[in-house]
């Protein structure tokens, strides 16, 4: 083999020279890909060896999986969640309305959707939550979207007997001053987080509208009130596409 001669698969250099003209900023986010037969023809291949390519780079995430308009140049904004403050007292803790805020102060227009309904827990939320598996529990299952594009899941479970009877059976996004456990009596005095990377199911992916080979991160916060019980569990599900999720800790 000639020195210096190109040892790339056919394939690699047609994705290094699509990754590129990404990175470069000649193919943005929603920009269709050129048609294999295009790009065929442009690179002296043949269409199997694009497809390789069109391939790799959606396994990367840098391309939709391709159904409908064809490949698509798949946005990297991504929303940063500044959860070490979300529903601290020093910004605002009524449900909701601290997401809201952090999506507005990035640019963008939030939007929820929140539906209530009385349930059994899953094994995990009942031993989080300290009930048993066949107790009833109350859980407010929202949607939150960022102009307009599904971003998040987040259902958040509360015991029935803090819960029934209240503005926490009200559906819809509501805000109350101070937060509605607070108002309640069951202001939350600490929080545990649990953070753990999945695959999504197929509900998930329906849901969120994910692209093929999208994983998502599972957060799960606790919520204690100063008894130490737990209060609410909320379980949200955020795409690895669209999030960076930010804690600042105190290192003293």
């Amino acid at each position: 083999m000639p020195a210096g001669a190109d040892t790339r698969a056919l394939y690699e250099r047609v994705a290094d020279d699509l990754r590129a003209a990404i990175v470069r900023g000649e193919l943005k986010p929603g920009d269709n890909v050129p048609a294999e037969q295009e790009l065929a023809a442009n690179h002296q291949v043949s269409r199997q060896t694009v497809r390789q390519a069109l391939q790799q780079l959606t396994n990367e995430g840098l391309l939709s999986s391709g159904r409908g308009r064809g490949r698509v140049v798949r946005s990297q904004t991504r929303l940063r969640w500044q959860l070490s403050s979300f529903e601290s007292t020093a910004r605002h803790n009524a449900d909701g309305d601290a997401w809201n805020n952090d999506v507005r102060t990035q640019g963008h227009e939030p939007r929820q959707e929140v539906t209530v309904g009385i349930d059994t827990p899953s094994p995990k939320v009942a031993q989080r939550l300290g009930v048993d598996e066949d107790d009833l529990v109350v859980v407010r299952r929202r949607v939150r979207y960022v102009d307009d594009t599904p971003f998040q899941l987040s259902d958040s479970y509360f015991p029935m007997d803090i819960a029934q009877g209240t503005v926490l059976m009200k559906p819809g996004d509501i805000a109350v001053p101070g937060g509605i456990l607070s108002s309640l009596g069951h202001p939350q005095v600490k929080t545990l987080d649990e953070i753990q990377v999945r695959m999504p199911t197929k509900d998930e992916t329906t849901r969120l509208g994910l692209p093929a080979g999208t994983p998502i991160a599972e957060h799960t916060r606790t919520g204690y009130d100063a008894d130490g019980r737990p209060v609410r569990v909320m379980v949200s599900v955020l795409p690895g596409d669209r999030h960076v999720m930010v804690y600042e800790l105190d290192a003293t």
